[in-house]
Parts: C-alpha cells; sequence; structure tokens
C-alpha cells in the first residue's frame, strides 16, 4: 500500500482520506491588476461569459430593447454569449510599454432604427491597445490605441464592457434588408432619432 508519510510527496489534498483542499483560483477577468503585471505574467484571458455579466453594456441593450411591447420583447437577452481573448504583453523591448491584444464578439438582441421590430445583432470588437508606462507613448504604440487609465489597475472585464459598447452602431439596423419590414415594403425612411449606445460612447471618448 502506497504510504505518503514515506515518500514526503507534496500534495493539495491530504493522504489520510480528508476532503481534497484545491488552492484558491481568482478569475482574471474580474481581478483588478497593474497593465505591467499583466503583460509580465503573459496574461491570457479566454472569454466565455453571458451579456449580462458586463453592467453597462447590459444596461444599454435593456435600454434599447425597453421600446418594445412587452409581447416582442426578447426572453433570456442577458443570456446571450460573451466570447474572446485577451494577451497581455509589451510592445517594446525594454518591457516598458504593457500592451492588450485582443477579440471579443456577443450577438445581442436589439431593435431596428428603421422598421422598430427586434432582431440579432452580432457585434465584435479588435482591442489593440497600449497602456503608458515609464517611458509614456512612443513609436512602439504605431498600430495601438493609448489607453489612459484613472488609475494604477485595471479590472479586463471594464475592458471588453467598454469595447463592446464602442463597437455598437449608433442606430442599430438589419443587414440583411430583405428581413427589414420598412426596407421591404418601400422607400427607406430615416433611422429613428433613439441611439441608446450614443451616450456611453460620447462619454467613453472622453474619458478616453
Amino acid at each position: 500500500m502506497f504510504n505518503c508519510d514515506v515518500f514526503r510527496i507534496p500534495r493539495f489534498d491530504t493522504c489520510r482520506g480528508g476532503p481534497y483542499h484545491a488552492r484558491a483560483m481568482g478569475n482574471a477577468l474580474r481581478d483588478r491588476r497593474t497593465p505591467a503585471d499583466l503583460a509580465t505574467a503573459g496574461q491570457v484571458i479566454e472569454i466565455a461569459e453571458k451579456i449580462g455579466t458586463f453592467r453597462r453594456l447590459a444596461a444599454a441593450v435593456e435600454h434599447d430593447l425597453g421600446a418594445l411591447p412587452a409581447a416582442t420583447l426578447p426572453s433570456e437577452w442577458r443570456d446571450a454569449a460573451v466570447t474572446g481573448r485577451l494577451s497581455f504583453g509589451f510592445a517594446d523591448a525594454h518591457e516598458r510599454l504593457p500592451m492588450l491584444e485582443g477579440r471579443v464578439s456577443v450577438t445581442t438582441d436589439a431593435v431596428c432604427q428603421r422598421c422598430l421590430e427586434p432582431f440579432k445583432l452580432p457585434v465584435t470588437a479588435e482591442l489593440r491597445l497600449l497602456f503608458p508606462g515609464e517611458g509614456g507613448a512612443s513609436a512602439a504604440a504605431e498600430g495601438l490605441e493609448v489607453w489612459e487609465l484613472d488609475e494604477p489597475t485595471l479590472q479586463p472585464l471594464d475592458l471588453v464592457d467598454e469595447a463592446l459598447i464602442m463597437a455598437m452602431p449608433l442606430a442599430p439596423m438589419h443587414a440583411d434588408r430583405a428581413l427589414c419590414k420598412v426596407a421591404a415594403e418601400g422607400p427607406v425612411r430615416e433611422a429613428a432619432p433613439s441611439r441608446p449606445f450614443a451616450g456611453l460612447r460620447d462619454e467613453m471618448r472622453r474619458k478616453n
């Protein structure tokens, strides 16, 4: 019979029939760390969340869908899957300029601003962000968007939240006009004035 006391093999659990004690693991998407820490660790985050996880995005979608009659309101819209991948590293050889590259996608329920009917809106955001470090923004920033932070740490979830909102069209409409009632019935009228994502996008542009 194998005897742990003899071989003294380090383990997380116990050899005497007790419960398994796994080392606590955080959620990299929700953890707050500095960009330099994330870059040094070469942090890679695989995203598989629901739209309801992203507070501001969910609020904007909810506001948009609030214009619909209760009978046509899509059910379980908060369960739409947000998927993607984030990868942290450095943009320079001296490791002074943390950067993030990634891609996130979601297919959310929205209201067509042409026919005012609900439809599925695919949204994809490409992230190529540079976080100014000791050397500030430099030639290494070419092709990257400089992302200023209000505090030393960041939560990757917030970056995804903002990126998806920024990628939302100001006036969502059916991409296939054959599926849009107004476009199918006659001349296209001007888009409705409701622009559910415009305010959030303007606020984020001012912030960054």
